[in-house]
């Protein structure tokens, strides 16, 4: 009799697990049924505007990266291949060396070369303006990205805080002080700021990255002006 007894309390222990397994199971099927866009949209209605912005960002972080990328490429043989032209009085070649691929940096030396003959300094102011004006080209949208890296989070901060006010005025209305209401409304605010953060991290670092881009390549452009300024003052020193 004692042997029945605890084979029946052992299989309603088996059968309470069981039915907790598949209750589990059952309601982690209902979560993962919730899509991450239905999730996200019940941040209020700040979540609209962070959403745009974070199409806006993506767009200008892809469009910066491709043409920075493209203007930034060194020829690795076109400062010796200017020199050598340069010493042989080549010049029309010299310049030709320049536009064999369309870079910054070939811009700024053909700048400098098409100067030729002329006193040292306005070779140097010419190739100056013209680099300020390619890292004034790359830079161009990049202000886009720090805007959006500060407004983002404000603007889910502000979803958040008009979702809090909203939960307690109904508190205030009703007199039903529920947990499980402000708990609610809570989460749902706090996926504003959450997603206004995302956003601002993002243009953050796109901002920040292609600042240090452009800084590289301006330190390489500095390097290849001193470079062709003593190139022209070798023939100078042979004469």
């Amino acid at each position: 009799m004692m042997f029945l007894n605890f084979l029946l309390q052992d299989n309603t222990v088996k059968d309470t697990i069981a039915n907790a397994a598949n209750a589990a199971t059952t309601d982690a099927t209902v979560t993962e049924k919730i899509s991450y866009l239905s999730f996200v949209l019940k941040g209020g209605v700040m979540i609209i505007p962070i959403i745009v912005l974070l199409f806006f960002c993506i767009y200008v972080i892809i469009e910066r990266y491709l043409s920075i990328k493209k203007v930034t490429k060194q020829d690795v043989m076109m400062i010796n291949d200017i020199r050598m032209n340069l010493k042989m009085g080549k010049i029309d070649n010299a310049l030709m060396v320049c536009t064999r691929q369309p870079s910054a940096s070939g811009n700024i030396l053909r700048s400098g070369i098409a100067l030729i003959g002329r006193p040292i300094s306005e070779i140097e102011s010419v190739m100056d303006k013209t680099a300020d004006v390619e890292i004034a080209q790359m830079e161009k949208g990049l202000s886009y990205l720090g805007l959006i890296s500060g407004i983002a989070p404000i603007l889910g901060f502000i979803g958040t805080i008009s979702g809090v006010i909203k939960i307690f005025y109904s508190i205030s209305n009703s007199g039903n002080l529920n947990i499980q209401t402000i708990s609610g409304g809570l989460y749902e605010k706090m996926i504003s700021s959450g997603a206004g953060l995302v956003v601002g991290v993002i243009a953050y670092a796109g901002y920040h990255l292609f600042n240090m881009m452009i800084d590289n390549f301006t330190l390489k452009v500095q390097k290849q002006t001193l470079e062709l300024i003593n190139i022209i003052h070798e023939p100078q020193n042979g004469n």
